[in-house]
Parts: structure tokens; sequence; C-alpha cells
């Protein structure tokens, strides 16, 4: 079964960076290639129940399983040794990416309190896209009164572009609802 994003991106996105952008091999027109979500839990040193709550969250969301990562190095300031989990990650490609955009688009985003768009200037240079979301609870499936901590999330949507003009324009495809 093919989702309502994927079939819009072959339908109507393709055709439409075709004609804008004059390219004349399939292989040259952007796509999404992944989109990974982050959520950094550094309070779970302290304390390793919070761990599980987002491991938790972020499978409702994403629907598959996340990874935990671990730290990288030891930094006294910040009460981290080496190897312990300071967040939780998941990468999603294919149908589950595509679902994804869809909820991200057409029900989180608007659930935001004063949303007036996100910011269009958050391209790397390579046609990724990185957002941060400041409230989890945004997603339908989070049952609000069930929440222990609101957390944030990073998403980062990867692109085959080879600039952020194109990435913007396959973006916008999909109803991204940039500020400018």
């Amino acid at each position: 079964m093919q989702t309502r994003f994927k079939e819009r991106y072959e339908k109507e996105i393709v055709p439409a960076l075709k004609e804008k952008y004059g390219y004349t091999n399939v292989h040259q027109i952007p796509k999404l290639d992944k989109i990974v979500i982050n959520m950094g839990v550094g309070e779970a040193s302290a304390n390793r129940g919070l761990m599980d709550g987002a491991v938790n969250y972020l499978t409702l969301i994403a629907g598959q399983k996340p990874v935990v990562t671990l730290a990288r190095q030891s930094n006294a300031s910040y009460k981290i040794r080496e190897g312990m989990a300071i967040g939780t990650k998941v990468t999603l490609r294919r149908e589950r990416m595509y679902e994804f955009l869809d909820r991200l688009v057409t029900i989180a985003l608007p659930r935001v309190r004063d949303f007036r768009g996100i910011n269009g200037k958050s391209f790397d240079g390579r046609g990724n896209y990185a957002m941060g979301i400041e409230e989890h609870i945004i997603f339908p499936e989070i049952d609000y009164d069930k929440v222990d901590k609101i957390r944030g999330m990073d998403i980062v949507i990867c692109t085959t572009a080879s600039n952020d003009d194109e990435a913007k324009e396959l973006l916008r495809g999909f109803d991204m609802p940039f500020k400018d």
C-alpha cells in the first residue's frame, strides 16, 4: 500500500520539479532520502527512568523502535561519563518516512501554539533540512494526561537534492509551511 505523500511525490512533485529545473534524467530529480528524529535526554544521567519514557514516546511517534545514543566522551560539568545513555534517535525510510512527514505537516505542526510557519533558512547547504520541536505532545499518538515530562526533539529531513533551493522546492511540494 502506497502512502498519500508517496503518491503525491510521484504524480505531482516529480513533474513540477522536472518542468521547473529541466531535468533530463529521472535520477537528477530530488527525493526524500530519510528522516532522522532525535530526542536528547540529558537528565537521564540522574534518573534512568526518563530514558525509558523517551524511548516509549519516540516509538509511538515514529512507529518503530529507536536506538539509545551514548555519550562519546565524559564531561564533568554535565555530570556525564563516557558510555552513558544521553538520548534516543530513530531513522525513518521508505513508507514510514512518507507517513511520518504526512502526520508532521498535516496534524502535528498546526497543533503548535502560536504557529506562524517554520524557518525557511534551516538548510545545511547540501539539501538537508533540520528543525526543532519544543513539545512532543503535538503528535496525536501522545496521550497528554499520561505525559511525565514535556520533551523537545530534532527532526532532520535528508534529501538527494544538490542544493538548498531544490530541496526547499521539494519540501514545498509536500506543503511544508515555510515562513518566507
